[in-house]
């Protein structure tokens, strides 16, 4: 894939001076202290494209700064992690962070995508004979609690008239979960992309309902308090590379794709799939997409599903240390 790095290396040359500009001025906090950056991904997201460019090494080098790549299986897991210290920074869907500030974890909102809702669904076996979502009342309904999908399933039952009361849910992982699809063993999944794209194509699953015109779908950055607070400099660059591979994953999908195959272990294909109907944009969080999750948290505490509702605006930086930038 020489063909793209090369592509993405001339288009980054801006960006890097730039990033080099402000690190050689910035006077808010730096890199001291800190030898190797900590990042958790999941099994798709901007941060596999970055992983797999490995343009953030390079960037991070100058600076003596190493990069190491955790993987999860899901986002609550990854925050998790974030909360134990094991990692400093990573990505999840909308659920996993309001479940996550509820328990206590310190974490900050760092960035979001533009919002991705056809990159979520319920989905049944191709041979079920469910065929709306009023049809699942009493059925087994598998999800990955405090997911992205889990606020997807309160509004899909919600614009049905359904609650959580009146299906069976069963929490699962989504490799657990797969398998119990495959077997017949739950009745419906609520899943994300690649999954979902991998059941549709190898599994034959039906999408029941999607995300369109219910949820957002937005990927979340998310970084250790701590760490955000005292490495605002490393936290800039990760974001201006984000920016820049999403800028040519964008248009330049087939191509990505085929570079990110063997990366994450999916078909070029499937991959395809998930690109296209994916939202591109990364951008700091602002106040519009910071409301927006906390309709999210305030939803999970009248539902009992949080133990104590959130104040989003806790997990944010400073409102003008994002104006500024």
């Amino acid at each position: 894939m020489r063909n793209l790095k090369t592509g993405r290396r001339f288009i980054l040359f801006p960006t890097i001076v730039i990033c080099l500009v402000c690190l050689m001025s910035c006077q808010s906090t730096t890199s001291g202290n800190i030898d190797t950056l900590q990042i958790g991904y999941q099994k798709f997201g901007t941060l596999n494209i970055l992983k797999a460019e490995e343009t953030l090494e390079e960037k991070l080098e100058p600076l003596g700064i190493e990069v190491e790549w955790n993987e999860f299986p899901a986002g609550p897991q990854l925050l998790e992690a974030l909360n134990a210290g094991s990692i400093d920074f990573g990505h999840t869907g909308e659920a996993p962070p309001i479940f996550s500030q509820a328990a206590g974890a310190p974490i900050i909102y760092i960035g979001n995508g533009p919002g991705s809702p056809k990159g979520e669904a319920l989905v049944v076996q191709n041979q079920s004979s469910i065929t709306s979502v009023n049809d699942l009342i009493g059925k087994k309904v598998a999800l990955n609690r405090g997911s992205n999908v889990h606020y997807l399933l309160v509004k899909v039952l919600e614009e049905a008239g359904l609650t959580l009361e009146d299906i069976e849910v069963t929490y699962l992982p989504p490799a657990d979960a797969r398998i119990a699809f495959d077997r017949g063993d739950i009745d419906a999944w609520v899943i994300w992309d690649p999954f979902l794209a991998e059941a549709e194509k190898e599994l034959g699953a039906k999408v029941l309902r999607n995300g369109e015109g219910l949820v957002a779908n937005r990927e979340f950055i998310l970084a250790d308090k701590e760490f955000a607070e005292n490495h605002d400099d490393i936290v800039s660059i990760i974001l201006e590379e984000l920016k820049a591979v999403e800028q040519f994953a964008q248009n330049n999908i087939e191509e990505t794709a085929s570079f990110l195959s063997p990366e994450v272990g999916i078909e070029n294909e499937i991959l395809e799939e998930v690109l296209k109907r994916r939202g591109f944009g990364i951008e700091r969080i602002t106040e519009e997409v910071a409301n927006d999750q906390q309709e999210i948290g305030d939803v999970f505490y009248e539902l009992e599903l949080i133990p104590e509702n959130v104040n989003i605006q806790d997990a944010l930086v400073e409102k003008n240390e994002r104006d500024v930038r």
